[in-house]
């Protein structure tokens, strides 16, 4: 696929591989665009992200690699930022990059994505944690921050899924995410989660195109075999809804490009 914006390090210490190799696999894969957007330092679940100390490494590093593959693709610089009141830190919001994710992997502090705590879905309304989620996303777009969202409806990862209408969930989501002129991502990883199904499904895939919201491509690569995985379906998804163009960043200017 020619954007694939969202791939990990190992500085989060849940990935594989060197970054050579996720670039090499892209590269190989017809990749134009190509992020490293790895988990963003702060002070919470520090165990599964770098820390403040290692941005600068992780930045020279990155930058270093775009310099030197820069006749073969287009390497860009960002970070995934957890979306969690109090611990959102400046330092990653003013970083030097190319592009931020915003993402929401937790609810009061509870990491819903992590099979380590799957057992808490039991004892909670399913409707109730789903709308708790929207609203987070609702918060997200609102703060300005920002420059694409990142699996948006992650929250059906382990396939609980709501009683209410989707769309009904998450619409005031979409409308700020409107609002605020995000990009959404369209994720592959969640092909090789438990709901075997794109981010997002079909419910907010028709939202997005209602409300014309523009998209970008992910894989969400945490090892280098993962970059670009699925990118046929993930193309055709795309223009099922009406899709020709994805986004990529330069120093936080949205560039447009026809997959």
């Amino acid at each position: 696929m020619i954007v694939d914006l969202h791939n990990h390090t190992t500085l989060c210490n849940h990935a594989k591989g060197k970054n050579e190799e996720y670039i090499k696999q892209a590269i190989q894969n017809g990749t134009k665009y190509f992020g490293f957007s790895d988990h963003a330092p702060m002070n919470f679940d520090k165990k599964y992200r770098m820390s403040f100390a290692q941005m600068k490494k992780y930045e020279e590093d990155i930058k270093k690699l775009k310099e030197e593959y820069k006749k073969r693709i287009t390497i860009l610089l960002g970070y995934e930022v957890d979306f969690l009141d109090g611990y959102i830190d400046k330092r990653v919001l003013n970083a030097k990059v190319d592009f931020l994710i915003g993402s929401v992997h937790f609810l009061k502090g509870w990491g819903f994505d992590n099979p380590e705590f799957i057992g808490h879905y039991k004892s909670k309304d399913i409707d109730k944690i789903w709308q708790e989620y929207f609203e987070a996303i609702t918060q997200m777009a609102k703060s300005g921050y920002f420059d694409v969202v990142g699996h948006i409806d992650l929250i059906k990862v382990f396939n609980y899924l709501p009683k209410k209408e989707i769309k009904h969930i998450a619409h005031q989501a979409i409308k700020e995410i409107k609002k605020a002129n995000l990009v959404v991502e369209l994720n592959s990883a969640g092909l090789r989660k438990p709901c075997k199904e794109i981010y997002p499904g079909t419910a907010i895939m028709e939202l997005l195109s209602e409300y014309d919201i523009p998209i970008t491509l992910s894989s969400d690569a945490h090892q280098p075999k993962d970059v670009g995985y699925e990118k046929d379906k993930l193309i055709a998804y795309a223009k099922s809804y009406g899709y020709e163009k994805c986004a990529y960043f330069i120093q936080r200017d949205r560039k447009m490009v026809n997959f």
